[in-house]
């Protein structure tokens, strides 16, 4: 095999991506095949270091995140700026922005023009002041304590799954005696960012959730005066404002439900949609609803909350009402490394966990629901959500 030529190759067909954007189907095609490539190139110590040094990866971005470098690089011109420059727009040390930079540039975030002389990418906007990344890479700090330090928690506790979101991971790593949603509220920074994030899920998960539920068939006949779809615990409106653009004359009333701290966070919201503080763990307020809608929110409490806060929902519904659970769900097998890690991510920070297609069955069975139709969209990507459509299992 002549290497020089195959890199060319890739080379050319790296340009032709940039002229016409790969669907959704195309790029997962594209990047199961860029996987199968590292990995048959890749020496055994080029393996190993791609995990032990992820972590130094999110440490510089973060870095560059809090010093304020992405900001900076944006608004430099065509000429690009120095690390001198970068240094004292950011108020800092120049040998530090250019250490940090290294990994910036190494990592495609940015790009070198010269000797500490840099320039953005396409990638570089991807950190603009108004970016949700910016909330993620704040968010993803306290998983990136809690995963390092589950090998000491399992020495110390034992190899048994975690189950309790009160004593698990999470809490043996910060000790903290609290859920990680307790947590979350004892920082308001740390919440604030956690509820934009929620808009980034919303970012290249393919189709919408109601374009591949038969929403106009199943909605058209609601009451005008009757709630149509509530969502519960549904953070700053994303889904349910999407919902509501894409079909503004369904009758019936839209509900926003989260706890206060969410709620009024809220910047803008369409007066259409209700907004009402709520916590999960109580009565449902809204009865005989004609749909309640949840998405990942389940995922972030193992089996014995989740059943009681499904409960909760069965015991406001009607024989008309259903529950739509808007969640990603783990292969039997072939799992990607993807939805592997955020498997791991769920159980350091909640004991919980992804689930399996069958494991979300059982789940809604064991709270008295019954599962009339699983529904998934055309492409399936990673953390593209599948809907179980519920009713009440009488």
């Amino acid at each position: 095999m002549d290497i020089s030529q195959l890199v060319t190759s890739i080379d050319v067909a790296i340009a032709s991506l940039g002229q016409a954007p790969p669907s959704d189907a195309d790029r997962q095609q594209l990047l199961a095949a860029s996987k199968r490539l590292q990995e048959a190139s890749e020496s055994p110590l080029d393996a190993i270091a791609s995990i032990v040094l992820g972590i130094h990866r999110q440490a510089a971005i973060r870095t560059a995140v809090d010093m304020g470098l992405f900001p900076a690089l944006l608004g430099a011109g065509e000429g690009g700026i120095t690390a001198l420059e970068l240094a004292e727009k950011t108020k800092s040390d120049e040998i530090l922005v250019t250490r940090i930079m290294r990994v910036v540039t190494a990592t495609g975030y940015a790009k070198e023009l010269g000797v500490r002389h840099y320039t953005t990418t396409p990638k570089t906007e991807l950190f603009a002041p108004e970016s949700p990344l910016i909330d993620v890479i704040v968010h993803m700090a306290p998983h990136a304590q809690a995963l390092v330090k589950l090998p000491e928690y399992f020495r110390v506790n034992g190899y048994a799954n975690p189950n309790s979101m009160a004593s698990g991971p999470f809490q043996f790593a910060f000790n903290f005696k609290g859920t990680y949603f307790d947590w979350l509220k004892s920082i308001p920074e740390e919440q604030e960012a956690f509820n934009r994030m929620m808009a980034l899920t919303r970012m290249g998960r393919g189709e919408e959730w109601f374009d591949f539920f038969p929403t106009e068939s199943r909605f058209s006949s609601t009451d005008p005066s009757s709630p149509l779809l509530v969502d519960i615990g549904g953070g700053l409106g994303h889904d349910l404002s999407a919902f509501h653009k894409r079909f503004p004359n369904l009758p019936g009333k839209l509900i926003l439900q989260d706890l206060e701290p969410v709620i009024s966070n809220i910047t803008y919201l369409d007066p259409k949609i209700e907004r009402q503080i709520y916590n999960f763990f109580t009565p449902q307020p809204v009865k005989g609803a004609r749909a309640y809608y949840m998405r990942q929110i389940l995922h972030d409490h193992p089996d014995g909350p989740a059943i009681e806060i499904l409960k909760g929902i069965r015991e406001a519904m009607t024989k008309d009402s259903v529950l739509l659970v808007n969640e990603n769900f783990l292969p039997e097998t072939g799992a990607s490394l993807y939805n592997a890690e955020i498997d791991l991510s769920m159980m350091a920070l909640f004991a919980s966990m992804e689930r399996t297609e069958k494991q979300w069955v059982a789940l809604l069975e064991e709270a008295g629901l019954s599962v009339v139709k699983v529904w998934t969209p055309k492409t399936q990507l990673d953390g593209s959500g599948t809907v179980f459509e519920a009713v009440r299992k009488d």
